[in-house]
């Protein structure tokens, strides 16, 4: 089966080089990510997958599918392929999309004999608002056995954690006077917001240390010689797990109570984008997966180590077993800097290739192992079960 699997890899190669750089070359942002999806799309429907466009209302998500129309599980690939701002593709969502769809069509290759069912997500935004949340709440996965996705890095990472995240955003309206004139007309929306950075400030102080609170003030006032009549707090909370992350978060919403009310504002509380559950990994799944890259001829597969970032595919992994490994662009000793050009630059390499291929390979060998191993399913969905999320 490996050997199969590298020879269909290696033809697959020269397909994937060129997905890869035409994203490369024509970055797009969260939601506008027209020419990448359409890409994606047009290389698994010539390798015979079908595919629903426009996924759970999202124009440029899709899904793609490959049935054996034979009984097994069905494995999930996770693709992104959006952009950053001013710098393209930092994160390397070219490559990473490319080696996830990679995977896919390298595993239907091998489903008309052992069974099961292959389907490759394009998953849209994940810099910003985080497509697979919305796809998650659409029931995307429920029909889902495992779901992985792997990423770019400096070298090759096991899967790990992330910090679950609630953006909070805190709009306070008070009462515009002459700051000079007639102050004590005036409620001064500012002076609330203020207030509220005040106490969570403080809150810091009682809270675990791998809890993140960070904010701005988005609007604070139009003139000096106004009583701001609005203020506008927008505020990351982010903890290893959901439910510590809801339980800061009503602190911090307290806070902005308390804050509110010294001041005499009215307060209203929105989320400003898509909120990202913790990455919860399936570690028999992952101990699966290290074992194939391994076997792939990579010798150093670190451990991830403590992740103070927030990925949606979080959200994921807490309806259905997840991994997210990284895996190296980079010669062995060299580190780079995600969400920099340079990055961006070493996606476009041999050993970036090289690595591309080797984990294609490890993906694939992975979901075909579970296909094959009913026990080894059991084990992911009994850890799945009894993890905390």
């Amino acid at each position: 089966m490996e050997e199969k699997v590298r020879e269909i890899a290696s033809d697959l190669k020269d397909e994937l080089k060129s997905l890869s750089e035409y994203i490369y070359n024509n970055p797009e942002l969260g939601f506008q990510e027209f020419k990448s999806s359409k890409a994606h799309i047009d290389i698994l429907k010539k390798h015979g997958f079908k595919i629903k466009e426009g996924y759970a209302g999202i124009k440029t998500a899709f899904r793609a599918e490959y049935d054996s129309k034979k009984s097994g599980p069905t494995i999930a690939y996770l693709s992104e392929y959006d952009a950053l701002p001013g710098i393209g593709h930092g994160c390397g969502h070219n490559i990473l999309g490319t080696t996830n769809t990679g995977a896919g069509i390298v595993l239907s290759k091998l489903l008309d004999e052992i069974g099961g069912r292959v389907v490759v997500f394009g998953t849209p935004a994940e810099e910003t608002s985080g497509a697979k949340v919305d796809m998650v709440a659409q029931g995307a996965f429920d029909d889902i056995d495992v779901a992985m996705v792997a990423h770019p890095e400096s070298r090759h990472l096991k899967s790990g954690t992330s910090l679950a995240l609630n953006p909070l955003q805190f709009t306070f309206r008070g009462k515009a006077a002459h700051a000079a004139a007639s102050p004590e007309e005036g409620i001064n929306a500012l002076d609330a917001a203020i207030t509220t950075f005040n106490g969570i400030n403080a809150l810091r102080e009682h809270v675990l240390p791998s809890t993140r609170i960070h904010g701005i003030i988005k609007e604070g006032g139009k003139a000096a010689n106004i009583v701001p009549d609005l203020a506008i707090a927008q505020f990351y909370v982010r903890s290893t797990t959901k439910s510590y992350m809801l339980e800061v978060s009503e602190k911090v919403i307290n806070c902005a109570k308390a804050g509110a009310l010294a001041a005499g504002a009215k307060l209203e509380i929105t989320n400003f984008e898509n909120g990202y559950d913790n990455l919860v990994t399936n570690e028999t799944l992952s101990d699966v997966y290290t074992k194939h890259i391994k076997n792939m001829g990579v010798e150093n597969v670190y451990e991830p180590g403590f992740f103070p970032g927030s990925l949606d595919m979080g959200n994921v992994s807490q309806v259905c077993p997840a991994i997210h490994p990284f895996f190296g662009v980079c010669e062995e000793g060299e580190v780079l800097t995600l969400h920099t050009v340079e990055f961006a630059k070493a996606t476009l390499t041999e050993t970036a290739y090289d690595n591309m291929i080797k984990t294609v390979c490890a993906l694939a060998l992975t979901g075909a192992e579970i296909i094959k191993d009913k026990e080894l399913l059991e084990k992911i969905r009994e850890e799945f079960k009894k993890a905390e999320k």
